[in-house]
């Protein structure tokens, strides 16, 4: 049974018990900073766990993408020394949000695997929770697989809590689960692995029952409504149904093994060689690089872009080890484009994005990849005969800066006989991400804010007039103390509405600002708000003339800075005119990678791959400025998110979407999904002018735009600007750049007679020179200070000039710099490189003059700042030789 079937009967199973068939996500957790990426098919279903959303059924199944390669669940150096780790895969599973409980789950997952699967229930076991400290053991459990399912009792396991019991953080929801495993005694097996017993008895589903709620202090409470979460790996589920020895000869990856055999010249034959654990990295990595591309990662230094640049480097790595010289894992993900699904259609959309991504990158590590592999050398060598102990921070140092994994590093520590400082690894690793603010550089939403989520819901922003409605405090945290009852006049903290007329910065948006005021006479300036785990936080400022503090359960309205929020509307209508007119003028390929809009600019990052000509830019701004003299109206339409797909609405990347959306239509090209604040027709917007165009990382974009007052006052300083280089001029304004050309074209011109008058005056310095060089030690030597103001060009060509006309001798030159400085020039002629070097005399000679130099064995420069030593330093060009 291959893959394709084993997602369709897997969907058909659920759906004939009234699951929901709900699509995979995006690899890119929605609004959860604390993820890298989807790791689990629960992911995309966290807030409904958590009580923070509501979604139209209660019952739901799916086959979500995932990816563990960074953070807390990171496979990453596991894969290709074991038969069933990934960097990316696909979870099946299915979810109960207080509707079915133990019995369902347990008797549909056993139901799936021996009716649908047609697998011998006599070689499945089951584990459940047995109990640790005062976890009590999962009896109700044991007792549904061992009386309803009839799973006899000796292939029934107790295990641990490391096992069996499921927590999604120190607090919130958590309870035992129950493991489905396949037992493969008597069939074939890998003969590679560290975990011989989990190829054996392989893990397929995992049946979690969340029916406690952890409090801060541990303890557990009842859950209300005791939920369902199951995961089963489709390519664990392949390789036991399909009866092949490993993943990596199931539908899913075999026909990647073979293009990587082809590409590199070699067979696979499912061993522990260093041949077959590159192959099985190839396979892997080239699926989870090109998911990531297609969900809108892009390589970078750091967060989830670095994760991509690991992997992708990674598997350059390996196809080096395989003597892969050309670039080819564009093709090995190409390939994975071509087998993909149809339930991913994100991958033939982005398939040449995909391209020039991994192009691109593999080109530019290259360029690195032998600078590391001389560094390795080099260490390895160093270390003579005696140490057989490679240093931990040198293998970082070749991780971090060049990219090695340090897997790859073992192996060729391996082949020279070396040991690795592993301990010396981690302290490096440990001090690099303290320095760099964790691991990958993600943002971490502080605890205290997930508590407040946790204990009033997510806040809500209702976007109103100036006259807003009354909203109450739910709660305060004090800058210095954390969360208290009162904010006395004077002091500074964050407080937390019930809903809020001030929009939190998200979609790069930034917030609202203006002031809260309260009965009694009190206020505070409001200085920004944010968002953070479903919570407005509005940073105030309790003003010191209030007669009393703000205290939680107040009433308080809230007055926005409409000023600022009408400059912010309008740049952020803007940036979704400009998304849509850069995908007209670029192509499709063309994603939103992240913006800023403020008050007076707006800032847009767009994934492409080459700088916009004059000509781009020019037709970009019309597309903009068309749409906005239209004067369309501005559509806000609430919808369910598969409504607004269906309509083609863009969805930006990394926000969050629930099942209902925002639709925001500006015009007949833009359709986006949006929780910002807007216009209400285009013409409000006035104008759009593009300020600048630049790189920002590789394959990605940067745009800086101004529109409406902003946009009349750049362009006034522009007109201001080239009225007064006319007059410069003296010439119109609009003969200014032909003016300009002209004298440009003469500084050329007469920098070129230049040059030949110096290049003539040279030669003939350099004969009269050559008549006055005197022998030092058997060599013809010239040592001349020149006082003819030479910079250090002019110097050079007459160095180099005296070289020719001596034939066999050393020449050095002197000058002094405006403001006190020197510089100094050692030339060699060929017959006496080796015998002397250039560089080593004038850092000589600069030492002696109080100053620096260095250069080739041919050539070398120096400098100083006191030009009383330089003389002297002359006099001892003699001594300096010997």
């Amino acid at each position: 049974m291959d893959s394709g079937e084993i997602r369709q009967r897997f969907a058909r199973f659920f759906a004939a018990k009234d699951h929901e068939i709900v699509p995979s996500a995006p690899l890119l957790p929605q609004d959860d900073p604390t993820l890298l990426f989807v790791n689990a098919g629960m992911v995309p279903f966290k807030d409904v766990f958590l009580g923070r959303a509501k979604r139209p059924y209660t019952r739901a199944a799916s086959v979500q993408k995932c990816v563990r390669a960074g953070g807390k669940h990171n496979d990453l150096e596991n894969v290709g020394r074991t038969a069933r780790h990934h960097t990316f895969f696909e979870m099946l599973g299915n979810f109960s949000f207080g509707d079915y409980g133990k019995a369902q789950a347990c008797a549909a997952a056993w139901e799936f695997l021996t009716r649908e699967m047609q697998l011998d229930p006599a070689r499945l076991h089951v584990t459940v929770f047995g109990g640790e400290g005062k976890l009590e053991p999962d009896e109700e459990t044991e007792s549904i697989w061992r009386d309803e399912v009839g799973v006899p009792k000796q292939r029934i396991k107790r295990c641990g809590a490391a096992d069996n019991f499921w927590a999604m953080g120190a607090r919130g929801p958590c309870g035992p689960c129950s493991e489905i495993h396949y037992d493969r005694r008597g069939d074939t097996l890998p003969a590679f692995g560290d975990d011989p017993a989990g190829d054996t008895l392989v893990e397929l589903w995992n049946l979690v029952f969340m029916q406690h709620e952890r409090q801060a202090d541990g303890s557990l409470t009842p859950l209300p409504s005791p939920c369902v979460d199951t995961g089963m790996g489709l390519e664990r589920l392949c390789m036991v149904s399909q009866g092949v020895v490993t993943n990596y000869e199931t539908d899913l990856l075999s026909p990647l093994l073979r293009r990587g055999s082809a590409l590199a010249g070699v067979s696979y034959k499912a061993s522990d060689s260093d041949t077959d654990v590159s192959l099985r990295v190839l396979a892997d990595h080239s699926r989870a690089i090109a998911f990531l591309i297609a969900d809108g990662v892009l390589p970078a230094p750091d967060g989830r872009g670095y994760v991509l640049r690991r992997i992708l480097r990674r598997a350059v790595r390996h196809g080096d080890r395989l003597e892969l010289r050309d670039l080819f894992l564009h093709e090995l993900c190409a390939h994975v484009v071509e087998q993909a699904p149809a339930a991913y259609p994100e991958l033939a959309r982005a398939a040449a994005l995909i391209e020039r991504v991994v192009r691109q990158e593999e080109t530019a590590f290259r360029r690195t990849l032998q600078r590391g592999l001389s560094l390795f050398a080099t260490q390895a060598r160093a270390l003579g005969d005696a140490a057989k102990e490679l240093k931990g921070d040198t293998v970082f140092r070749l991780h971090e800066t060049y990219g090695f994994p340090p897997d790859l590093t073992a192996v060729l520590a391996r082949e020279r006989g070396l040991r690795i400082d592993w301990a010396g690894f981690d302290k490096a690793k440990k001090q690099h991400e303290a320095a760099s603010g964790g691991e990958l550089g993600l943002r971490q939403v502080p605890a205290i804010y997930k508590e407040l989520a946790l204990e009033h819901g997510a806040t809500t922003f209702r976007e109103q007039p100036q006259d807003s409605p009354v909203s109450r405090v739910l709660a305060l945290l004090d800058s210095a103390d954390g969360p208290v009852p009162l904010l006395e006049p004077g002091r500074q903290g964050v407080v937390i509405l019930d809903h809020t007329p001030f929009y939190g910065e998200s979609g790069g948006q930034e917030g609202d600002k203006g002031e809260l005021l309260w009965n009694g006479g009190g206020a505070a300036d409001v200085t920004d708000t944010k968002k953070a785990a479903g919570v407005h936080l509005h940073h105030v400022a309790i003003r010191a003339s209030s007669p009393r503090g703000l205290t939680v359960g107040d009433p308080v309205r809230g007055s926005i800075d409409d000023k600022r929020r009408w400059g912010l509307r309008c740049h952020h209508s803007a940036t979704h005119l400009l998304h849509s007119a850069l995908r007209a003028v670029l192509g499709g390929h063309v994603t939103q990678k992240g913006s800023l809009v403020q008050q007076g600019r707006l800032r847009f990052d767009f994934s492409h791959f080459a700088a916009l000509t004059a000509q781009q830019v020019q037709r970009v701004e019309q597309l903009v400025n068309a749409s906005i003299w239209r004067n369309d109206a501005a559509r806000v339409e609430t919808m369910t998110l598969d409504q607004a797909k269906a309509r083609g609405a863009m969805a930006l990347f990394g926000e969050k979407y629930g099942d209902t959306v925002r639709v925001v239509r500006l015009g007949p090209e833009s359709l986006e999904l949006c929780g910002g604040t807007h216009v209400a027709r285009t013409g409000d917007i006035g104008a759009f002018v593009i300020a600048a165009e630049q790189p920002l990382s590789a394959g990605v974009r940067r745009i800086e735009a101004l529109v409406g007052e902003s946009a009349m006052q750049a362009v006034q300083r522009q007109r201001q600007e080239i009225q007064a280089l006319a007059r410069l001029l003296a010439v119109p304004p609009r003969q200014a750049a032909a003016r300009l050309r002209g004298l440009l074209n003469q500084q050329r011109d007469l920098q070129r007679r230049l040059a030949a008058l110096q290049a003539k005056q040279a030669t003939q310095d350099a004969r009269h020179s050559a008549r006055q060089a005197h022998t030092i030690r058997g060599i013809r030597v010239i040592c001349q200070r020149i006082d003819d103001n030479l910079n250090a060009a002019g110097l050079r060509a007459q160095c180099d000039a005296a070289r020719a006309q001596l034939k066999s001798g050393l020449v050095v030159l002197a000058t002094a710099a405006d403001g006190g400085k020197w510089n100094m020039v050692v030339g060699l002629t060929p017959d006496l490189v080796g015998r002397y070097h250039a560089g080593k005399l004038a850092s000589a000679l600069a030492a002696l003059a109080g100053g620096r130099g260095g250069g080739r064995a041919d050539f070398a420069q120096a400098g100083g700042t006191d030009v009383a030593l330089l003389e002297k330093a002359l006099q001892e060009v003699e001594q300096v030789l010997a």
